[in-house]
């Protein structure tokens, strides 16, 4: 049977935190499937699916189902939830990364042809531009997360136009004082210093640090990190015990990687190789989290204490996704979220098999690296 004549397609495990299990999927039209987590049955219509289980305990294995559909890799027939790091809770935190207010093809590679890793797509006739309508969504789940405070990692424009810019601040003005970001590699095409709000800079919230910086090569697709930022941020972890995490647009670069890059996509090497010894000496430094890849993956090096280094997906195109951070005195932990609205799930899914179809798999990653317990 094709994917498409299943009456259940694309099941599987969205999220996962310590307290709850989201599953989506999607159906025809108004098709009623039932699915249960653990002792927990809930009944959903189509033909859009987002099924979150709350009140769970953490640390707990919960037995998952959707009616009709076979246990795979993306729908495991149970699932752990995350541990709760010790300590208490010092602040609860959002990001976003990769808006790309002003985009109008989704899909396209600088000048790469349509017919070589097409089709791309595009918002039809009569409907609001993808991002405005991604990322209000994205706004409106956040809004009713009520973070402490929410991060914007770059790429909050396409061509870095002002008028791009201000759609970005205009659709997440409502989170006030409590919205920063920061500029990524599409923000500086035009105006060198566009979105760069002044990084590195520090955000103080209930004893734990966000330590914001500037990765960007203007110009340039790729990127580093500076001499005095890093200075910067050895400075920022020494002057207090608390916890502090790192946030960035680009990905560092792979430690152990057999050759070289003088044109890395990312960090560039000896950036990523000094930014790791920064992290290497400051023990309350637990993790660096970048965008610009649109693609959900955590790597740790030896030489960095093993601390993760996320990459989190797009808001704009599949999974279509925002992060949420609980930041413990002793820990944290990472859980992203699709965005539900059914606009939102219906450009994600039309975007899913971008890329002759390697995007699902890409793009998803593993849960475990969507969804994670960070502890010191």
């Amino acid at each position: 049977m094709s994917d498409t004549a299943r009456p259940v397609r694309v099941a599987e495990v969205a999220a996962v935190g310590p307290d709850s299990i989201t599953v989506t999927f999607v159906t025809d039209a108004d098709v009623a499937v039932t699915t249960r987590v653990g002792e927990v049955e809930q009944v959903t219509h189509g033909p859009f699916h987002t099924v979150e289980v709350a009140g769970l305990e953490p640390g707990r294995e919960y037995a998952v189902a959707v009616d009709g559909v076979v246990p795979d890799e993306q729908l495991p027939s149970a699932v752990t939830t995350l541990p709760e790091p010790s300590g208490r809770l010092l602040a609860r935190i959002a990001t976003v990364n990769d808006v790309h207010f002003g985009e109008t093809v989704c899909g396209m590679i600088h000048d790469t042809p349509e017919e070589v890793l097409g089709p791309w797509v595009r918002s039809a006739p009569g409907e609001p531009p993808y991002p405005v309508m991604m990322n209000t969504a994205a706004a409106a789940e956040i809004d009713a997360f009520a973070p402490d405070a929410v991060i914007a990692k770059g790429d909050l424009t396409c061509v870095g136009s002002d008028e791009e810019y201000q759609q970005f601040l205009d659709t997440y003005a409502g989170f006030g004082t409590r919205l920063h970001h920061v500029r990524g590699n599409h923000d500086a095409m035009r105006d060198p210093m566009m979105a760069l709000e002044g990084a590195p800079y520090a955000v103080e919230i209930g004893g734990a640090t966000l330590a914001v910086i500037d990765t960007v090569r203007p110009t340039f697709a790729g990127g580093q990190i500076t001499r005095d930022q890093l200075g910067w941020l050895s400075e920022t972890a020494r002057a207090t015990s608390g916890p502090v995490l790192v946030f960035g647009h680009h990905q560092i670069w792979d430690l152990h990687a057999a050759e070289r890059s003088s044109d890395y996509f990312g960090i560039d090497p000896d950036s990523s190789e000094a930014f790791a010894a920064v992290v290497a000496s400051c023990e309350n430094i637990l993790g660096y989290f970048a965008g610009h890849t649109h693609r959900h993956r955590v790597r740790r090096f030896a030489e960095a204490r093993d601390v993760p280094f996320v990459e989190v997906g797009a808001v704009k195109e599949y999974m279509g996704v925002w992060a949420e951070y609980r930041i413990h005195q002793d820990g944290f932990v990472q859980t992203v979220h699709r965005l539900r609205a059914d606009p939102a799930m219906s450009w994600s899914e039309r975007t899913r098999h971008l890329y002759g179809g390697i995007y699902p798999d890409y793009a998803r990653g593993p849960l475990e690296h969507r969804a994670f317990t960070e502890s010191r």
